[in-house]
């Protein structure tokens, strides 16, 4: 079973960025897979099964931060309403962790583990 985990945190404030929509995407298909918002702590957590997996993908995972900054009240102007990260998942039982810090200007994020 492969997990893919996220942690999110807002980079004008420093708190948890809580409540983001979350979608996982196979590239090349129209379907996309919704995810648990991010919970309070900025955190997603997702299990696959390995019949649901395709080694040889590419996936994406869609973070809605548009939403995210209108509700704190940061508009949609000049907002990044999209983070879109691209990875493959070559190892059906592995771990993907991609901590992403967010603002409504920029982002940073990495791969670890």
């Amino acid at each position: 079973m492969a997990i893919i985990t996220s942690h999110t945190l807002n980079g004008l404030d420093g708190t948890h960025a809580a409540g983001i929509s979350v979608s996982l995407v196979k590239v090349g298909t129209a379907a996309a897979q919704p995810m648990p918002p991010t919970d309070i702590r900025g955190r997603l957590s997702l299990e696959i099964a390995p019949d649901n997996l395709d080694p040889n993908a590419t996936y994406e995972l869609v973070f809605d931060t548009g939403t995210y900054w209108s509700q704190l009240g940061h508009g949609s102007r000049n907002v990044i309403n999209e983070i879109v990260l691209r990875f493959d998942m070559p190892d059906i039982s592995g771990h993907y962790h991609m901590p992403v810090i967010v603002s409504p200007y920029s982002y940073s994020t990495w791969k670890s583990g």
